[in-house]
């Protein structure tokens, strides 16, 4: 901890690439009870209302009916946004409460973030009585839906349109409900005239899911993922680990098999959809369920970041009953529905499209890029003499900073210290972290005089929900909590980096101070950091020791 900060970062990069079983036995237990027990015993509990239900232990005649799936989507919606799916726990930096969701989005004065904001009426800064009503009344609406004996249009009507409204009043809820999947699967059945139609519906959305997510591996980033996530993942064979990294322990940058297993996933990725839609008959389709579900299990046995194992069950659920238990229901009976298709085609196509090209305008998740190591991020830094961390108590919220949460389970001192400092490794092991080496230097003048908070983090305890998008927790977050705060000149500044375009080699990054505004602006060529190794060495290590 007494090193200067680029050999301190050399030295948490390879302090977590050395730990063979990065996480304790019991917190990957509890992650895998919720799972099982909460949300797949939860689906299940809820599909026992269903009419003509035979009893659980015939899940032959229950699990994979019309009715099952249309309470698998509604209850997805309610678990996400109740704040226990993608963004729970120690995982995601949540250690006590391990939950945000519900406990800000019921609660008046929390930060939420606006789609129009300054717009009166709508555009504000803290929730009012309006937006915690409105939420409670959509979760209500769900959870009678769940209950029912038969889910239809009109029991998931009012939902739809609450989290529409609650997208326009606070854009967190909307994304917590995992809204590019969900709600517009919502959508098909709320929409959809016939069965068939909303089958129909649902295998678009599967698919486009699919295509999105590989598309979005087309860059340099994806093979320090896989180096990152099987360095993490409990059941990756020890023996290999260390064969992820070019040259452990020196050289950190993924290894040629890191790099070989990316591209095998990403083409893996590509051909699901692909299988599925031409399978002449029902060996082929099993075959490719088989992959699909390897797939998909693959990752949520590895840890990948934000820990969205839930969606990937929901993944591999969602194909197995949409192409082998309705396999006569094909994408063309979506002519049939005019308006439902153009809906889905700009969701799933336009929206995707715009925000892999133009990622500052549009969510990662609404553009269907999940984990593929090129998301908007951002990095907090507080001047350290407490004040301007003191600052934030000013803010109504329901979770403290995350130095304040791990004190309350008894760290200090130099083990406090080394915990909170080894939350850099995520953000420079990811090849997405190379920007940093020439936005830090700009960025203030000692950085040792300054506290590193990951954006993910600090946006986790400020609006209750945190998953990979930048944009939640960046330059609109401080435009709303410094009037609240009133920080002072140079007391925070903030590095901004957005992900890196479609068939674009660069990366753009602002900072900005939170009293006097913008500092510095710049674009990495990620060309030129492919030798780089992820902390800073050279030209980038002494202009950060210089500040400048």
């Amino acid at each position: 901890m007494s090193a200067p900060f680029p050999e301190r970062v050399r030295l948490v990069c390879q302090n977590w690439a050395a730990q063979i079983a990065p996480n304790r036995p019991e917190i990957m237990a509890l992650y895998w009870a919720k799972y099982l027990l909460v949300y797949i015993g939860g689906w299940a509990f809820f599909a026992s209302f269903n009419a003509d239900y035979p009893g659980f232990s015939s899940p032959g005649e229950w699990a994979f009916t019309t009715a099952s799936f249309r309470k698998a989507i509604a209850w997805s919606l309610f678990y996400e946004m109740l704040g226990i799916g993608c963004s729970w726990g120690p995982m995601n930096g949540r250690f006590k409460p391990m939950t945000g969701g519900f406990r800000y989005f019921l609660r008046p004065g929390t930060t939420k973030m606006a789609l129009f904001p300054g717009v009166r009426f709508i555009g504000g800064a803290t929730r009012t009585w309006v937006e915690p009503v409105l939420y409670a009344v959509l979760q209500l609406s769900l959870l009678r839906a769940l209950i029912a004996p038969e889910v239809t249009a009109a029991d998931l009507w009012l939902a739809w349109v609450l989290i529409a409204a609650l997208g326009v009043l606070d854009v967190t809820i909307f994304l917590a409900a995992r809204s590019e999947h969900y709600w517009v699967a919502l959508t098909c059945l709320v929409a959809a005239s016939s069965e068939q139609l909303e089958i129909a519906g649902y295998k678009l959305v599967w698919c486009f899911i699919w295509f999105w997510a590989a598309t979005s591996k087309l860059n340099s980033h994806f093979p320090s993922v896989i180096m990152f996530m099987m360095n993490n993942g409990p059941f990756f064979p020890k023996r290999l680990k260390k064969r992820l990294f070019a040259a452990y322990p020196h050289d950190l940058r993924p290894s040629s098999m890191a790099a070989r297993m990316a591209h095998g996933g990403t083409v893996i990725e590509y051909m699901i959809p692909v299988v599925l839609l031409l399978s002449p008959n029902d060996v082929v389709t099993v075959l490719g369920l088989c992959m699909m579900t390897s797939f998909h299990g693959f990752i949520a046995l590895n840890n990948p970041n934000g820990m969205p194992i839930e969606w990937n069950i929901m993944m591999i659920y969602g194909g197995w009953f949409l192409f082998l238990f309705a396999p006569d229901v094909g994408l063309t009976a979506l002519t049939a529905a005019p308006l439902l298709l153009a809906f889905l085609l700009f969701w799933l196509l336009a929206v995707p499209l715009v925000g892999n090209f133009v990622p500052s305008k549009v969510s990662f998740l609404l553009a269907m890029r999940y984990y593929a190591g090129n998301w908007a991020y951002n990095v907090w830094l507080f001047r350290k003499n407490g004040k301007a961390i003191q600052k934030l108590d000013k803010l109504v919220k329901s979770t403290a900073p995350m130095r304040d949460q791990l004190r309350g389970f008894g760290l200090d001192g130099a083990t406090l210290e080394m915990a909170v400092a080894l939350t850099m490794s995520s953000r420079f092991m990811h090849f997405e972290g190379r920007p940093l080496l020439e936005a830090l230097p700009r960025a203030v003048d000692d950085i040792e005089n300054y506290e590193w908070i990951e954006g993910e983090v600090f946006g986790g305890s400020i609006i209750g929900w945190n998953f990979g998008d930048g944009h939640l927790n960046g330059k609109r977050l401080m435009d709303l909590i410094q009037p609240q705060c009133g920080f002072e000149p140079g007391e925070v500044r903030l590095v901004s980096v957005e992900s890196q375009p479609l068939l674009n080699p660069t990366m753009r990054w602002k900072i900005w101070d939170a009293a006097t505004g913008p500092i510095d602006e710049g674009v990495t060529d990620l060309r030129t950091m492919r030798e780089q190794q992820p902390w800073p060495t050279g030209v980038y290590a002494e202009a950060i020791l210089r500040g400048s």
